[in-house]
């Protein structure tokens, strides 16, 4: 199929896209990377009146360190973030999560800000950046905002991005130097869709324990999940097979994923349980050099 008729919009500026945005708001769709969207329009399950094509807005797209945090402007392609040196030895949950989105060909066009705007719960990015506490910069032509990522991702396929808005920037904070990370998913086929997934980041004192502990969820339900109560069990103890185990039960515990042909709600909470208990084997035995 074809998409239904539009107006095309081409932007160079921020502002000039946030006053395209701001004209009809609610029939104005924003195409990035195209990854979602393109499908969308070709199914016609999305007809929007006018679309409006960031990919001539170039100061959107870029990486870098400012005062220690990590801040990307939401035009940048993934493949950027998977190549980035300073992702790698700052981030590296980033990298270990953005190198298993798709394939090469779909990061190459697909970009960060796109992905969390898309909020699927089943995909690698969101469950990321909610493990590391992101913070989603908004603008629309009436002024700016920010949201923690406990606040961004609402339902599937919905965000807190509000009509007439435009995600512009993802800011993650410094990570301890002495912490760990680990991104583990199982799908069926490489490239597709994970049945499940979870993020670890652990942060370790000198004796060994756990100081601070972050564990976020893929295909847990209908947005990235952060599994408090697993979290708290670890601070002060430390991470061994008896204890993966334990708090990877309990990250799960009170967990209801949806089954489908693919599996079971039964099947993908004990999937989700063995794929917590691996993350957080990994993120303790690997902790970042200083």
């Amino acid at each position: 199929m074809k998409p239904s008729a539009f107006e095309y919009e081409t932007p160079e500026r921020t502002d000039e896209a946030l006053e395209l945005l701001a004209r009809d708001p609610e029939e104005t769709k924003v195409l990035a990377g195209g990854q979602s969207l393109v499908p969308l329009l070709n199914f016609r399950l999305a007809r929007p009146d006018r679309l409006v094509d960031l990919n001539g807005v170039g100061e959107l797209a870029y990486l870098r360190r400012d005062d220690g945090a990590l801040r990307i402007g939401a035009m940048t392609r993934q493949a950027t973030l998977e190549r980035s040196s300073i992702v790698e030895e700052r981030w590296p949950l980033l990298k270990q999560a953005i190198r298993l989105v798709a394939h090469p060909q779909i990061r190459n066009r697909g970009t960060v800000g796109g992905s969390a705007a898309h909020a699927d719960p089943a995909a690698e990015l969101p469950v990321a950046l909610t493990a590391l506490d992101a913070t989603f910069h908004i603008r629309s032509a009436r002024g700016s905002r920010a949201v923690p990522a406990r606040d961004f991702f609402l339902q599937p396929l919905m965000s807190a991005i509000e009509p007439g808005e435009l995600l512009v920037e993802i800011e993650t904070l410094p990570m301890a130097a002495n912490s760990g990370t680990a991104f583990v998913e199982y799908a069926r086929r490489h490239g597709d869709f994970a049945l499940g997934g979870a993020a670890v980041v652990l942060e370790h004192e000198d004796d060994g324990s756990i100081g601070r502990a972050a564990i976020a969820l893929l295909g847990a339900g209908p947005t990235p999940l952060r599994a408090s109560a697993a979290e708290a069990a670890l601070v002060g103890a430390t991470v061994d097979e008896a204890s993966a185990a334990e708090v990877a039960a309990l990250a799960v515990e009170d967990v209801r994923p949806t089954g489908d042909i693919h599996g079971s709600a039964e099947y993908r909470q004990g999937l989700l349980r063995s794929l917590v208990r691996q993350a957080l084997l990994q993120a303790a035995q690997v902790p970042r050099a200083a």
